[in-house]
């Protein structure tokens, strides 16, 4: 439901009813992860996709549905041998989608309404909502923030809503979507209930070091996968707004001053592109011991070893020099800054879903290798 916040925080801003149909687990091969959403509000004005097309009309019909009667349903959708042509996807995998009305009168909407809107700002959030269980609880919903709090309930228990939140609030802190089982008394041992935790966190950050051209395309592609894109550079000449109209900050510093002054997490991948010993070194030589997602130097092999060489000198680890990916990205045969940004950023796409980088053709690889989703989202798992 997050991944449509923008356009359904207006819809809840202007008082208008909607349904929205969000993915709460797959098995096989998915286009969709959990958390996806499709919204149709009472005029039937639809946004959003849960299936990529293949069982969007029959999403559909049932957000209609579920506005007239007020009923939250759990429905499950898979390719159908005997027709291809059946609702179903035809990719071979199974969606498990959850439709909950947002009228008016729903005791969630004001929860809805606050992550949404937290969502919108750039606020940590998660939203748990129950995705199996009790028909009178199915789809009651709790917000939870960073701190702990919460707000809304999900019936019954107190003690519910407290385990509740705190698995949330784990699944908050990682940055991640997934299912939880508890019991339905907030104990383990319970009847069980699946809560579906949405997190909203803000977007990941991307450092690149070096106002090079090739920073000008990365930067491009840092902002199309949805990262804060970051240009740091020492050179006041080339760390330009002009150079980098689409970059969301550009700092004038030396870049390892820079790294040791802000704030990085685990999402955060840094690219180093000035292959410059001056600024590498020392910049390395910090990142290589933070706790980030991505670390990448460009450079050629013969500049690789020097830089490996100068780095050991000053006491960087081999283990902290088998994080560095060096030369950066993967080997597509690029030459132009455009097709060099492809590259590293099909690295760091690899990186953070567990992908190979090879060729799907004859691959016998899974086409959707997602890292994260080995340990959540699946049907019948337990985060």
């Amino acid at each position: 439901m997050l991944d449509i916040a923008e356009e359904l925080n207006r819809w809840v801003e202007h008082g208008r009813e909607f349904a929205v149909a969000t993915v709460v687990a797959v098995g096989g091969s998915a286009p969709r992860q959990p958390g996806a959403a499709l919204a149709v509000d009472s005029e039937g004005t639809a946004i959003g996709s849960v299936s990529g097309g293949c069982v969007e009309g029959a999403v559909y019909e049932l957000c209609r549905q579920a506005l007239e009667d007020g009923g939250t349903v759990l429905e499950r959708f898979g390719y159908s041998d005997e027709d291809a042509f059946a609702v179903g996807l035809t990719c071979g995998g199974v969606i498990d989608i959850l439709v909950t009305p947002v009228r008016a009168d729903a005791p969630a909407r004001g929860v809805f309404a606050a992550a949404l809107s937290a969502a919108v700002e750039g606020e940590a959030a998660a939203v748990a909502r129950i995705t199996d269980g009790p028909a009178e609880v199915m789809g009651r919903a709790l917000l939870v923030r960073p701190d702990g709090s919460y707000e809304g309930s999900l019936g019954g228990h107190r003690e519910l809503d407290r385990t509740a939140a705190g698995e949330a609030r784990a699944l908050l802190d990682a940055g991640r979507t997934g299912t939880v089982a508890i019991g339905e008394d907030g104990s383990r041992c319970g009847q069980p209930l699946t809560l579906l935790v949405e997190s909203s966190v803000p977007a990941p950050r991307m450092i690149v070091f070096g106002a090079i051209d090739f920073a000008s395309a990365l930067v491009r592609v840092g902002k199309f996968l949805g990262y804060h894109v970051t240009v740091c550079d020492a050179r006041p000449v080339f760390a330009t707004r002009t150079r980098f109209p689409e970059a969301d900050e550009i700092v004038v510093d030396w870049p390892h001053r820079y790294l040791e002054s802000t704030e990085v997490d685990t999402r955060t991948v840094l690219c180093v592109l000035t292959h410059d010993a001056k600024f590498d070194v020392p910049l390395l030589e910090l990142a290589l011991k933070l706790p980030v997602a991505y670390v990448g130097a460009m450079g050629s092999r013969r500049t690789h070893e020097d830089r490996n060489t100068r780095l050991r000198e000053v006491g960087v680890t081999e283990l902290e020099l088998a994080r560095l990916r060096s030369p950066i990205g993967l080997d597509l045969g690029a030459r132009t800054p455009e097709e060099t940004a492809l590259s590293i950023g099909a690295e760091i796409v690899a990186n953070r879903r567990g992908g190979s980088g090879v060729s799907l053709a004859g691959a016998h690889t899974p086409i959707h290798h997602d890292a994260e989703q080995e340990l959540t989202g699946r049907i019948g798992s337990v985060a």
